[in-house]
């Protein structure tokens, strides 16, 4: 890894003493996290922080209908959702040790189909989806809130095509690596949701597909957690580090 050195005096006393500043040369790759519907960024605050140790700068936040802003719930639209990611990726990148080229964004649920979005939008080099739901295209503008969950329920249980929906029709464009995590038991974001986003991915780099056996959709159990932090931190690792190595032969970790 290339390590820039730069020679500083420090005043103290009014004197002057010789130091030196030691940073990477290189800047670190970006990873944005996405939080589903009725969710908030504290649940991947501990993951983030987690994946920061792998030579990363993570960023979580909160959709508007959340949290601060959870008096918008009944009124907030996925365009104003989206427009929250794009605002959140945009932060992301101009952080000046952020590598503009080298950003992955970890959506789960709603946060996961929003990702997918992104993708025609912003450059992203890698993308986590956990669960990732569906909707349909049109209804674009009326409030998330007050779609119709049977409807949805079984939209979700039809195979569809990319020509079908707009965030799979993304998918089939999306070149980067893509990890796919699936929840045994879940009762929103069925089997044929996974199939419908895995089939969509057709000249993505690489596609891993993972199933949290016995896990319903929240992810409600300590070892359901416990088994996504997993999978998610070995990809991540894999993903990152193998990137910086391909860019940085000489880089190691210090862990190492």
């Amino acid at each position: 890894m290339t390590i820039h050195s730069e020679s500083l005096e420090l005043q103290v006393g009014g004197e002057s003493i010789a130091g030196t500043l030691v940073s990477p040369g290189s800047k670190m790759p970006g990873i944005l996290f996405v939080h589903g519907w009725g969710g908030s960024q504290q649940r991947d605050l501990a993951r983030a922080r987690q994946i920061t140790g792998l030579g990363c700068v993570c960023m979580t936040f909160d959709l508007r209908g959340h949290e601060k802003t959870a008096s918008q719930r009944l009124s907030v639209t996925r365009e104003q959702n989206l427009d929250d990611l794009i605002a959140a990726y945009d932060r992301l990148v101009s952080h000046p040790a952020v590598d503009s080229s080298a950003i992955a964004i970890i959506g789960s649920s709603y946060g996961g189909y929003l990702a997918t979005l992104l993708t025609t939008l912003r450059p992203v080099k890698w993308l986590a989806l956990r669960v990732p739901a569906l909707y349909w295209d049109d209804e674009w503008q009326v409030p998330k809130q007050a779609l119709d969950r049977k409807r949805l329920q079984d939209y979700r249980q039809r195979l569809l095509a990319p020509g079908d929906n707009r965030a799979l029709g993304a998918c089939v464009d999306f070149r980067g690596d893509v990890l796919l995590v699936e929840s045994e038991q879940d009762d929103y974001v069925p089997h044929t949701t996974l199939m419908s986003y895995r089939s969509a991915f057709i000249n993505a780099h690489s596609l891993t597909h993972r199933i949290v056996d016995g896990a319903d959709h929240a992810l409600s159990s300590e070892e359901s957690q416990k088994a996504y932090s997993a999978m998610l931190g070995s990809w991540i690792s894999e993903m990152v580090i193998g990137a910086r190595l391909d860019r940085y032969p000489h880089y190691a970790p210090w862990y190492a």
